[in-house]
Order: C-alpha cells, then sequence, then structure tokens
C-alpha cells in the first residue's frame, strides 16, 4: 500500500505525499503536499487533529493520550471547528486531467 494518492472521503479530496497542496491556514499559501507529515493529527482519519494539511508554521505539538505527542493545528489544540480546507492547486488539477496515469479515472468520471 502506498501513501502517495488516496482520497479522504470526510473533506472530499485527494491526499497523500503525491498530492501538491497549500497549507490549510487561512492566508498561507506555503506549498507543501497532503501526505501525513502535514496531516493534522497525523492521520488522515481525525483520530486525534482535523485531518487538514499544514505547513510547519501551523502547526503545534501537543501531548494527548497519555505520553503520545501529536502535530496539530491551533483549532484543534483549542477545541474549536476545523477551518475551511484549501481547494486544490492549479497543478494537482492540470496532473489528473492530463497525465495518462489518470486516463482510466477520467474515463470512469465521464470525462
Amino acid at each position: 500500500m502506498s501513501w502517495a494518492v488516496g482520497y479522504n472521503n470526510h473533506w472530499k479530496r485527494w491526499i497523500g505525499y503525491g498530492v501538491p497542496s497549500y497549507c490549510d491556514h487561512p492566508g498561507c499559501y506555503k506549498k507543501i503536499d497532503r501526505g501525513l507529515s502535514h496531516i493534522c493529527g497525523g492521520l488522515y482519519y481525525e483520530e486525534h487533529g482535523c485531518g487538514l494539511v499544514f505547513c510547519s508554521d501551523h502547526l503545534v505539538e501537543v501531548r494527548q493520550d497519555g505520553d503520545d505527542y501529536f502535530s496539530v493545528c491551533e483549532r484543534c489544540r483549542d477545541g474549536k471547528k476545523p477551518y475551511k480546507p484549501s481547494p486544490d492547486t492549479e497543478e494537482w488539477i492540470e496532473h489528473q486531467q492530463t497525465d495518462e496515469s489518470w486516463a482510466e479515472w477520467r474515463a470512469e468520471q465521464g470525462e
């Protein structure tokens, strides 16, 4: 199994270290990917955070579940509702629309 590209049903968007993105913090346009190292809570399943992606400037380390530490966004640290997710990058949209590796997916979607 690869963590390069997958789909997050909760946020309705593509995830993984192969998916270019911008930080989900409002007003931050730092280019990152949607891989595990940028995920609030460390996993896509929102076990310890919201599951959105943030640059290192917008993740804070918190202690949860005894001795375990997790990187979370400021909103999750403070127990607030998640930020609005950032849209897909032009780079990612173009890749899906033109790369041969996505031809079968495009056919299934009814290009």
